[in-house]
């Protein structure tokens, strides 16, 4: 309990000055200055413009809510006309709560216990009540560990105790046996108050006051105009189909009011667009970060002696010369700033001549107006804008529709088919085409088909003269079956390229829609189908259209009756073939193929001629290789067997007649290879020069 006193009272204290300069402030509500014009965007944020009177000087104190202030200090604009200024704007700061709070002399940022208090305050004067009043200096706070209870039910326990200097003796008294504690040092007390308030306005984190201040004489117009966030304004549409009249489309508008005013009359608008808007903290004060530097420290020099110089005349003429330099220097830099302050004062005054009188409508947006600044806007995209003939009044929080539409359109009923939308039906699907010199932004749609509720649709944005298709219902009298055929490929061409064959063939793929119609009416059916990049459409009729993912088809089916519709796609594909290292298989198709024209199957002929001549010199030459295997496998073996043999054997004498003859012939065989060996090489040059320099086709 002693320590809710302490803080109430406390806190009280520091709130008196905040109350009494309040009350002194006459400020004017914005009520007085109504809103009188609303721009809602499709961007997510809304102008907001107020036009009223002041009287003489006037401050008018603008809330906000704190989520909005950076919209706010982003875009406002403030106008004092009939030659009235706009002095200053002030607002609530928001500086960082702990920095703000550490900058006292008493830190309460990281909401400190009495003790850590009372820690802060060591060596200052204190009364106390315990409940006898002492007065002495704080010396520090300790903690001292008690048990609390008997027995088993005993509790160790901390408690602080406050150390004082009183009458030249130290005293140590319980912090819970305190009741009051007075700090008798005012200046620390004045500071203390003023942490205490910054953190009662710190509570108030929904809204924050703006005050404008209006400088002038007697009755003038004035004008305040901001963005701030809003919810997206949103379109309905209803569309009325029947046989025999016009499509009629109506659209509706519908705008929330978030803001914590009413709209009384207002002049609104609706645009939609996407203008490029984004948030900005302005309101949270930055502080960037410094390097630290160590000063640097240099060993203190002994004291000198130096010696005179030779000649005393010349130093004393010197250092004249050197007084003059830096006087004309200074001079020089006085002249220059009171050049530059004069050119200000003269650019001050052509800036603040008042300007000719004009009428509030053709200074709307003169910021030279009432501020002493200047701006020049310009055109920053193409928008529309859906203007409210009407005065709208929506209170706050409320919400509106608004008929922003009216007026019969162009189109036609269609069933649209996609497969990947439903594989056996298509769906009901109006073509909307957009008569009306308004831009249509995209919303729901409402469909009554000869005075039924037909379904709803889903439409983007659509330009004035633009058509778009939308889709309502399920088409259940409409049956369609999708059978695609395999992929086929067919040679078309071969050329040859330095040794490549290269082979172009078609691919062809069929896909055949059976559309069956069991109504009583005619329908045209559009068929969606995938569009494939490389591929084209061959020996099939033209779309009417095509998307980037799609073709569109028109078909026309009569009442019961069933009609077929093949789409066929052809894409070119091109395969490399090695003349040279290709297997004979393979050359002995394109031989083969009626494709391929007389030359390049002349070239081809010769090309397999060659390569077979070649081929036989390298099984003859495999075949000599293997029978030198063979005889150096047989002379290890007659060589083994000739070491257990004696000298004098007849069958070493044997085995000795064999070697002779197979080194023999191993003479021979290797003179054989040497000849295929450069024979080989011969043709395969020939071969490979042949081959390169081909360019047939």
């Amino acid at each position: 309990m002693p320590y809710r006193m302490f803080w109430i009272v406390c806190v009280t204290v520091a709130l008196l000055p905040v109350i009494a300069a309040a009350q002194k402030t006459n400020l004017t509500e914005v009520a007085h200055i109504p809103i009188s014009k609303v721009v809602l965007y499709t961007s997510g944020v809304g102008y907001f413009q107020h036009d009223g009177t002041v009287q003489d000087q006037t401050d008018i104190q603008l809330p906000v809510r704190t989520t909005e202030i950076n919209d706010l200090l982003k875009s406002l604009v403030v106008q004092d006309f009939d030659g009235g200024t706009v002095s200053a704007i002030h607002y609530q700061s928001q500086g960082p709560l702990a920095k703000t709070l550490s900058s006292f002399g008493i830190d309460l940022s990281h909401d400190p216990t009495l003790g850590q208090l009372l820690t802060q305050l060591r060596g200052e004067p204190i009364q106390l009540t315990t409940p006898t009043p002492i007065t002495g200096t704080i010396v520090g706070v300790e903690k001292k560990t008690k048990w609390k209870g008997t027995g088993k039910e005993s509790q160790r326990i901390e408690v602080e105790y406050l150390t004082i200097l009183a009458s030249g003796r130290f005293q140590s008294i319980p912090l819970p046996h305190i009741q009051e504690i007075e700090v008798l040092n005012h200046s620390l007390n004045k500071e203390l108050q003023q942490a205490l308030a910054v953190l009662a306005q710190s509570h108030d984190r929904q809204k924050k006051t703006i005050v404008i201040k209006f400088e002038g004489t007697d009755e003038r117009h004035v004008r305040m105009a901001y963005l701030r966030e809003t919810p997206v304004w949103k379109t309905s549409y209803r569309l009325v189909l029947q046989d025999n009249n016009a499509p009629f489309l109506q659209g509706w508008g519908i705008i929330d009011n978030t803001t914590d005013h009413d709209w009384d009359q207002v002049q609104l608008s609706l645009v939609s667009g996407r203008p490029i808007s984004f948030t900005m903290d302005l309101y949270q004060p930055f502080y960037t970060r410094r390097p630290f530097v160590r000063p640097e420290l240099h060993m203190a020099l002994t004291p000198q002696t130096h010696e005179d110089s030779l000649s005393m005349e010349t130093e004393m003429k010197k250092e004249p010369q050197i007084t003059s330099r830096k006087s004309r220097i200074r001079a020089k830099h006085f002249n220059d700033r009171q050049t530059l302050r004069e050119q200000d004062q003269e650019a001050m005054m052509e800036f603040t001549a008042p300007a000719t009188a004009a009428s509030h409508d053709e200074a709307a947006w003169d910021l030279r107006q009432g501020v002493q600044a200047a701006a020049q806007g310009q055109e920053t995209g193409e928008l529309f804008t859906y203007k409210i003939h009407m005065p709208v009044s929506i209170p706050r929080h409320g919400s509106a529709m608004l008929p922003i539409l009216n007026h019969t359109v162009a189109g036609e009923k269609l069933s649209l088919y996609n497969s990947t939308t439903h594989a056996k039906h298509p769906l009901h699907a109006f073509k909307l085409k957009n008569v009306t010199d308004v831009s249509l932004m995209h919303g729901p749609i409402t469909v009554f088909d000869d005075n039924t509720y037909a379904g709803d649709a889903q439409m983007k944005d659509l330009a004035s003269g633009q058509d778009r298709l939308i889709s309502y219902a399920l088409d259940l009298t409409i049956e369609v079956d999708r059978k695609s055929s395999p992929l086929q490929q067919e040679l078309v061409s071969a050329k040859l390229r330095k040794g490549v064959l290269i082979a172009t063939r078609k691919a062809l793929k069929s896909t055949t829609y059976t559309l069956t119609n069991r109504s009583q009416k005619q329908k045209t059916v559009l068929i969606e189908h995938p569009y494939r990049a490389g591929w084209k459409l061959v020996h099939t009729k033209t779309p009417i259209e095509q998307t980037r993912n799609l073709y569109r088809f028109a078909i026309t089916v009569d009442s019961e009756q069933t009609e077929p519709l093949t789409i066929q796609e052809g894409k070119s594909l091109e395969e490399t073939v090695s003349v040279i290292t290709s297997g004979p298989d393979i050359i002995g198709v394109y031989l083969k193929a009626k494709a391929v024209n007389a030359d390049v199957k002349t070239a081809l002929e010769h090309v397999v001629e060659l390569r077979q001549q070649l081929l036989h010199t390298q099984e003859i030459r495999q075949q000599l290789e293997a029978r030198t295997t063979d005889i150096a496998n047989d002379q290890k073996r007659i060589r083994e067997n000739m070491r257990r043999l004696s000298n004098q054997s007849q069958l070493y004498t044997r085995y000795v007649k064999k070697l002779h003859a197979q080194e023999t012939e191993l003479e021979t065989i290797q003179q054989k290879l040497n000849a295929l060996i450069t024979k080989e090489r011969s043709q395969k040059n020939t071969l490979e020069e042949y081959v390169i320099g081909l360019e047939i086709g």
